[in-house]
């Protein structure tokens, strides 16, 4: 087998990894907790659906592709809850790590390639970040909704925390972050969310 075809198998197997990497939200319909590939998917997905909500045009195949990569470095630095305040002194760090390590099985050109798309969503700065980033924070939005809020009230999680993350939604999207706004207030009239 050529040296190029080996290290693109060996980084998609490693790929594989990502199914079992458990995130604190559960699948709609109260099922398990979701895992990272699953989260990746369905964002991916979401980035397709709802792209004419974005605030700047985007590409959407490079804003799929940043969806369904950017948790893959949590294969070695595991899942960071978005409200562990701990965890995410360290978070930065861990994900570097991992970044290099897993990025460099593949050959170069695609290393560098998707480390830099990797680095533009963590960056934040770009039409294609934002909006990815508003995936990033609608997706466990919507299950947690579709749940009664059961994550929020399991961790206590606050009505500030939550508008804390969901700034990043405004950023890619006035539109959605509207919806989640509303989302939100909901949840914490019928008791999910703490005030």
């Amino acid at each position: 087998m050529e040296e190029r075809l080996r290290r693109q198998l060996e980084f998609i197997l490693e790929l594989d990894k990502e199914k079992n990497i458990f995130r604190q939200t559960h699948l709609s319909g109260h099922g398990r907790n979701e895992n990272d590939a699953e989260h990746a998917w369905h964002m991916a997905v979401m980035a397709y659906l709802l792209k004419e909500y974005a605030n700047e045009k985007i590409d959407v195949a490079k804003t799929m592709v940043m969806c369904l990569i950017h948790d893959v470095v949590e294969i070695d630095a595991g899942d960071t809850y978005a409200y562990d305040a701990e965890g995410l002194k360290t978070q930065k760090a861990r994900e570097d790590a991992a970044k290099e390590r897993i990025y460099s099985l593949l050959p170069e050109d695609q290393m560098d390639e998707l480390k830099t798309i990797f680095e533009e969503f963590e960056e934040n700065k770009t039409a294609e970040a934002k909006f990815a980033h508003a995936m990033d924070n609608l997706q466990p939005l919507l299950l947690n909704n579709s749940n009664n809020g059961d994550d929020w009230k399991e961790h206590g999680v606050t009505a500030e925390q939550i508008y804390g993350r969901q700034s990043k939604t405004r950023e890619g999207s006035e539109k959605l972050f509207a919806l989640a706004d509303k989302l939100i207030r909901e949840n914490i009239e019928k008791g999910n969310i703490r005030r």
